[in-house]
């Protein structure tokens, strides 16, 4: 698996979609490594089918993810250039995907889900959180 810096910068949302590296394998059962870095907070986040998180894009804050289960359209778009044509990946069960900096990115939850989220920034308050978001608007929410 590739390892990313926290500010690493890439607008190909399919370069930064990895699966998990085995490190050990044996009759015990698997060893995969998710990820590495300097995380803050790591967060288990649920989502209906149909709904849409993120809009947003973050200053500073860096995170990896990796989905247990369900499915997500991910959208992105470089938090610069406004006129980009949005990128979309589809992100399955056991998928890696890791969000640099300034790259603006929705989740759209095709089944009810459940992942992991692995964050550079400290998420002690949701204030401290709202400082280092800016919010945009790449997929419409629904009701």
């Amino acid at each position: 698996m590739e390892t990313h810096r926290a500010h690493t910068r890439t607008t190909n949302v399919d370069e930064a979609i990895t699966t998990p590296e085995v490190v050990a394998d044996d009759p015990r059962g698997v060893i995969e490594k998710l990820a590495e870095g300097n995380f803050q907070s790591v967060l288990r986040i649920t989502s209906k089918a149909g709904t849409v998180r993120a809009n947003h894009y973050h200053k500073q804050d860096s995170h990896t993810c990796y989905l247990v289960k369900g499915k997500i359209e991910y959208v992105t778009r470089d938090a610069l250039n406004e006129t980009a044509p949005l990128e979309r990946v589809m992100i399955e069960p056991g998928h890696v995907f890791y969000t640099p900096p300034m790259l603006a990115h929705a989740m759209v939850f095709v089944e009810d889900s459940e992942f992991y989220c692995f964050t550079t920034s400290s998420r002690h308050t949701q204030a401290e959180y709202e400082d280092d978001i800016v919010r945009v608007t790449l997929v419409a929410p629904t009701a």
